[in-house]
């Protein structure tokens, strides 16, 4: 009734094409507890308790947590994370964020709301090496206040 050479190749044609435009959720009331390693673009809604390793964008939604560290090309954070990000391209720290850790990114955007506490190194998307400093504490110093050349 069923062909199980039709099953095998459909398998494998899913599997030989990651990060072809489908994304990786993590929905609201979900918990995970790893690390995630993807090709393609993930969004966390939930908590994930773990790292993330990705070659694409990685986005924290307004109700997901992440406890660990974020590694991937761009990142939107809107909601918690508790360790580094390292980004080679834009990171977005979006209105109502909490972030707590050190950030390493090529570009950086901070909306007025976003809470950040720890260091941000931005770097050259090409060679990935730190141009400047910019330490950030509680007090929520401007960045080209606390600027170390």
């Amino acid at each position: 009734m069923f062909n199980q050479k039709s099953k095998s190749e459909s398998s494998s044609e899913v599997s030989s094409a990651p990060g072809t435009g489908a994304a990786t959720i993590i929905a609201a009331g979900t918990t995970l507890k790893g690390d995630i390693s993807s090709n393609g673009d993930i969004r966390i809604d939930g908590n994930l308790q773990g790292n993330i390793q990705c070659q694409a964008k990685v986005v924290i939604g307004s109700n997901g947590s992440v406890e660990g560290d974020i590694s991937g090309q761009q990142a939107d954070i809107m909601g918690k994370v508790s360790g580094t990000i390292k980004v080679k391209e834009l990171l977005q720290l979006k209105g109502g964020s909490h972030v707590s850790g050190n950030l390493y990114a090529g570009k950086l955007q901070i909306e007025p709301s976003a809470n950040f506490n720890g260091q941000c190194h931005m770097t050259t998307a090409t060679n990935g090496q730190v141009n400047n400093e910019v330490s950030a504490d509680k007090k929520g110093k401007k960045a080209s206040e606390a600027l170390e050349v």
